[in-house]
């Protein structure tokens, strides 16, 4: 069983953070998360209605609590800003962040086009802070050995990968249900396929197409496919926000494949698993499984973040990726509205 090192941080300070809003995957993973960190610390937290945050302050044991976004910019004390608020509201807050002289670690995806995240990217380049998609899976020891043995050749050479990524979520007033906010199960969920494609197959797509059912009323993709065309072969997924619960990656070579037991929300106190195929045979003789130590994909990711900050170096995920992803998702949605191939524009 392979295990994650320890990231070594000796003489560093921790990197305190205040956090935007109190959303459900702020106080119930990455938080908790961050707070069993080597070099992060959950300083302060805020919503705009004081007595939210007073409360998600308590229940999970940070110190500061505030009643507007505009009062933890101010605080002296806090050295980053980790950003879960809706996707229309990332862009915005995250300049405001930078702004402040404050460090961006801003939840994905990035923004709401391309257009947006060169804004980011310039107030990146005018305040001179870090600023970094929160693409968790990147940190995950699995994805990392997986990045390894594709481009190790252990499966041939990469010819397709075939995702899928999906749930159910009826309430029209939840935020991934609002069109106006980002929501649709592209923005949401799709952005990972798309990414984790792209991270494997260590190259950008040449051209897309796609097509999209959005629901009638909300007015969000409620299920989008595509096809991304690679220099070196093709990506294809499915997501949806009203289908059954799912998410599946497989990876396909010339002379193997790799499958992800579970790709996207890896359990932080239970085994991960990925199955390497020679395909040799259908029955699976030709198959072995390799297993990773338990792993908190949101403790690797806040570390990470904080050693780039420290060390000066891009983050994780920089702002560079987040808008060559962001150029991918925008082709999507044109090559579902024309019909034809489109050309990501970053």
């Amino acid at each position: 069983m392979r295990r994650e090192g320890a990231l070594e941080f000796e003489s560093m300070r921790k990197l305190r953070f205040g956090v935007l809003g109190a959303a459900r995957i702020a106080t119930t993973k990455v938080i908790p998360g961050m707070q069993r960190g080597t070099m992060t610390e959950i300083a302060a937290i805020a919503s705009r209605d004081a007595a939210k945050a007073a409360k998600a302050a308590g229940e999970l044991g940070i110190a500061k609590a505030y009643g507007s976004y505009e009062e933890l910019l101010a605080d002296p004390e806090i050295d980053a800003i980790y950003n879960p608020l809706p996707n229309h509201l990332h862009v915005p807050w995250s300049i405001r962040a930078a702004e402040a002289g404050k460090h961006v670690l801003c939840e994905k995806p990035i923004g709401m086009n391309v257009a947006d995240t060169r804004e980011l990217m310039a107030a990146r380049d005018r305040t001179g802070v870090t600023i970094g998609e929160a693409f968790m899976v990147n940190a995950h020891p699995q994805w990392v050995r997986v990045v390894e043995l594709v481009r190790g050749g252990h499966i041939g050479g990469l010819r397709a990968a075939v995702c899928s990524f999906g749930y159910s979520l009826l309430n029209r007033r939840n935020i991934r249900n609002i069109l106006e906010y980002g929501g649709g199960g592209l923005m949401d969920i799709g952005c990972y396929p798309i990414h984790v494609t792209r991270l494997v197959f260590g190259e950008e797509p040449r051209r897309v197409a796609a097509t999209i059912v959005r629901d009638a009323d909300m007015g969000t993709d409620i299920l989008t496919s595509a096809i991304l065309e690679f220099p070196s072969g093709h990506g294809t997924f499915t997501c949806s926000t009203q289908i059954v619960g799912n998410q599946t990656v497989q990876f396909l070579g010339t002379k193997g494949k790799i499958d992800l037991e579970i790709p996207f929300n890896a359990v932080p106190d239970a085994v991960s698993r990925i199955r390497i195929d020679d395909g040799s045979d259908v029955r699976g003789s030709g198959v072995r499984v390799e297993e990773f130590a338990p792993a908190d994909q949101y403790t690797l990711q806040g570390d990470l973040f904080a050693r780039a900050v420290y060390e000066h170096t891009p983050p994780p995920v920089p702002l560079e990726d987040s808008l060559r992803n962001m150029a991918v998702i925008d082709a999507v949605f044109r090559a579902a509205e024309t019909g034809r191939w489109e050309e990501p524009l970053a």
